[in-house]
This record gives structure tokens, C-alpha cells and sequence, in this order.
């Protein structure tokens, strides 16, 4: 055998060695980290500080149809819906929830929201709230993002991109709609 078959046939058996060791160690990982690991909070049991600081717990909202966009302020089409949503969350009065959790640092955030005002919930969640909005749904993590719940809690519609007051409407408009009944069977 020639000096570059011999190394050749090391390299080969050293490749499929390594390949070997890291798939053990792959396969082991889960086993390890699984015990050590908190679970995460799932939607409602999650809290972020509003802009002032104050802890937010997301469960106060249950109870009526909720928004929740997910957002940043570096992020274009989320600078664009806000206003919509805005004009939705001021239209809607107290018949459902709209809900900004910005996936960003507060001091930014309170300088966004100091050239644009909004009337509706705003909360900082930085990497917290990157993991919740994954763990909603939005596995690649892009913005914005926003979230419908129904009355009771249960996811009714995802929305990845931005979203236009019209299509926000149209999620609403069912959830508004089963209130008005609920309302007239009382």
C-alpha cells in the first residue's frame, strides 16, 4: 500500500470515529440536559415588565379575546402595523385586548415609544420573550408577530409578518361575534 492510500484509510477510520463519538454524545445530550432544565413557563404563566418596570403577568388579560403582537423597534413592518393596532385597540374599547411585547432592550423601547404613542399595553420581554413567541409558534423567531386568543385562553390564529388592520378585523370579528351571543343569552 502507497504512503496516500495508508493516510487515506487513517483519515477515513479517524472520520468515522469522531462521527461515531459526537452522535453517542448527541444522543446522550437530551437525557442529560432534560432533568437539569426549568420547563418553560407556557403563554400564561409568563410575566414581563411593562415600560415603567412594573411585572406584567400575562394572565390579567384572560377572560376576553386578546392580541398579542410580538416586535421590536429596529423592526420595520412592526414600526408599520402599530398604528393599526392601535386604532383596533382604541376601536375595540374593552371588548377584547391588544398587547405589545417587545422582543428588545427597555431603554430602546421607551424612546420608541416616546416618538409614537400608543395606547395599548406595551411590555419588554427581550430573550424571555423571544423563547415564549417560539414556544407559540414562531419557530424561526422573525418579526413581527402576532397571536389571537379566545376568551378562554386557547390559541385561535398566528400570524407571522406584518399584519394589516383588515386581517386583524377579520381574527376578531368571531371572537366579537360569540361575545355579542353570550351576551344576549344572559
Amino acid at each position: 500500500m502507497n504512503k496516500t492510500a495508508l493516510y487515506i484509510v487513517v483519515a477515513l477510520l479517524a472520520l468515522t470515529a469522531g462521527a461515531g463519538a459526537g452522535y453517542w454524545q448527541y444522543k446522550r445530550l437530551p437525557e442529560q440536559t432534560a432533568s437539569a432544565a426549568p420547563a418553560a413557563p407556557t403563554f400564561w404563566q409568563a410575566s414581563f415588565k411593562d415600560v415603567a418596570g412594573k411585572p406584567q403577568a400575562l394572565a390579567q388579560w384572560r377572560g376576553k379575546p386578546l392580541v398579542v403582537n410580538y416586535w421590536a423597534t429596529w423592526c420595520a413592518p412592526c414600526r408599520e402595523e402599530m398604528p393599526d393596532f392601535d386604532a383596533t385597540a382604541k376601536a375595540l374599547g374593552d371588548k377584547a385586548t391588544v398587547v405589545g411585547i417587545a422582543i428588545d432592550n427597555p431603554e430602546a423601547v421607551k424612546k420608541f415609544l416616546g416618538e409614537l404613542a400608543i395606547s395599548y399595553p406595551i411590555l419588554v420581554g427581550e430573550e424571555d420573550a423571544l423563547g415564549l413567541m417560539r414556544a407559540e409558534g414562531n419557530h424561526i423567531g422573525g418579526l413581527p408577530y402576532t397571536v389571537v386568543y379566545d376568551k378562554t385562553g386557547r390559541k385561535v390564529a398566528a400570524h407571522a409578518g406584518r399584519l394589516s388592520r383588515d386581517k386583524l378585523n377579520a381574527f376578531l370579528k368571531p371572537l366579537l361575534q360569540a361575545e355579542k351571543v353570550a351576551d344576549t343569552r344572559q
